[in-house]
Order: C-alpha cells, then sequence, then structure tokens
C-alpha cells in the first residue's frame, strides 16, 4: 500500500442554462472557474425554458448558473468569485494600464518599421495614448459627459465642453500620429490637458476628494489622482513640443 492516499477533489454542484438557443456564458465561466480552483464539478443542465423557472422556483432564485460546495449554496458566478476573494475592487487602474502598454506597443512598432528614432517614438506614444483613450470616451459620451462634471472646471462653468472634450481629444491624437496641422492640433492638445492638469490637481490635491476618473469613460473605476494628473501633463508637454517645433 502507498504512504499516502491521494486526495480526491472536492465536489461542486452547478446548475446551468443549456438550452438549444442559448448557453449561458456565465454558467461555463463558473465551471471553468471551479476547475481551475481544483474542484470535480457535478454539473447539471437545464436544458428548457420550463425546466429552468422550475428550478429557479424550487430553489428561491431569480437567476442561474447556482452554485453548491460542500451542501452551502454559493450562488451565481459572481458570488462565486467572490466565494475565492476574485471579485473585482472598487477601484482599478487596469484599463488605463492596457491603453498606455498598447499606445508603448504601437509606438514602438512604428519606430522598427520605420526606423523613426526614439523621439518620434516618444511623440507617437503619447498621441496614440490620446487617441486609445478618446476612443473609450466616444462609446458612450453621454455618460462621460455627465462624469466629468464631477471635477472638470470648465465643463462645469460650460456643459457642451463635456461633449466636445473626447472629440477635441481624438483629433489632436490623430493629426500628431500623422504630424499633420500642428498649429491647430498642438494648441488644442496644449488647451486640453492644461484644464485637466488643473481640474484634477484642484479636485484631488486641494478639496480632497475621492472621485472616479472618467479618463476611460463613464463607466470607469480608476481612482481621480496622479495617473490622472499624468495624462495631463503628457498632453500639456506634447502640445508644448508641438508648437516649439514650429519655431
Amino acid at each position: 500500500m502507498p504512504d499516502t492516499l491521494q486526495t480526491l477533489p472536492e465536489t461542486a454542484v452547478l446548475y446551468r442554462m443549456a438550452t438549444p438557443d442559448h448557453l449561458c456564458p456565465y454558467g461555463q465561466k463558473a465551471r471553468y472557474l471551479l476547475e481551475r480552483e481544483g474542484f470535480a464539478v457535478e454539473d447539471h443542465l437545464l436544458r428548457t425554458k420550463a425546466e429552468t423557472e422550475a428550478f429557479k422556483r424550487e430553489h428561491g432564485v431569480k437567476t442561474t448558473p447556482q452554485v453548491w460546495i460542500g451542501g452551502e449554496r454559493i450562488g451565481g458566478y459572481d458570488a462565486l468569485r467572490e466565494h475565492f476573494g476574485l471579485a473585482g475592487g472598487e477601484t482599478t487602474y487596469r484599463p488605463v494600464i492596457a491603453i498606455f502598454a498598447i499606445a508603448a506597443l504601437l509606438a514602438g512598432l512604428l519606430v522598427f518599421l520605420t526606423d523613426a528614432g526614439l523621439l518620434r517614438g516618444v511623440e507617437w506614444f503619447v498621441a496614440l495614448a490620446m487617441v486609445l483613450l478618446a476612443l473609450q470616451k466616444l462609446q458612450d459620451v453621454e455618460t462621460f459627459s455627465t462624469m466629468v462634471l464631477n471635477y472638470d472646471l470648465l465643463a462645469r462653468a460650460w456643459v457642451p465642453y463635456g461633449y466636445a472634450y473626447p472629440y477635441a481629444e481624438a483629433l489632436a491624437g490623430l493629426l500628431m500620429v500623422g504630424g499633420l496641422l500642428p498649429w491647430l492640433s498642438g494648441p488644442l492638445a496644449l488647451f486640453i490637458g492644461t484644464v485637466g492638469a488643473v481640474s484634477v490637481f484642484k479636485a484631488v490635491y486641494i478639496d480632497k476628494r475621492e472621485l472616479k476618473c472618467a479618463c476611460v469613460g463613464g463607466d470607469s473605476k480608476v481612482p481621480l489622482g496622479f495617473v490622472s494628473l499624468s495624462e495631463n501633463l503628457a498632453m500639456i508637454a506634447m502640445g508644448f513640443w508641438t508648437l516649439v517645433k514650429l519655431i
């Protein structure tokens, strides 16, 4: 006999919808998460809408999937993530990090393909980051314009600025990527960056307010602070540098 007995994995019971016209994505993710955490999954598929509704009535739940571990009902996919300590926090820098990383990779690729040099690579990095950030805002301009009213001084004084901001940022960034119309892109970036930097500095460092930044769109969980200020300072620097090159 072996000195040690192999420990069998703990079993989790999963009920999820899998009808001919709808395979619940959260049920699939719940199964994957359970297996990733080392559980053997007793997978019960609810094959019809009637079967699903009967299950929900029987267990007094409003949604599927539902998970049981050790005889205790954990709940749906979000509850399962929370059970394993994977629930998302109130704040995250992940969207900004992703945007800056992609902008840096794209700038590096352009430098590699064109042999443009490090300085032009830095210019492309800032310009591409502006375009990507503007793209996030443009997905829902209405929500962004509402969110930015929490701290942007110009938007508070003149509401239409909140709507115009992402378009102006995208235009300045695109022109800078192509090296076009520097007499327009430079002042535009300088203006947007200055207003943003002053607004963020006042809200965070003077008024000591804890807010979410609208920099990556209206549904942002990025905290308003150093990263937001750095973004605006980079626009100021890029705008100033674009104008200097005209001299």
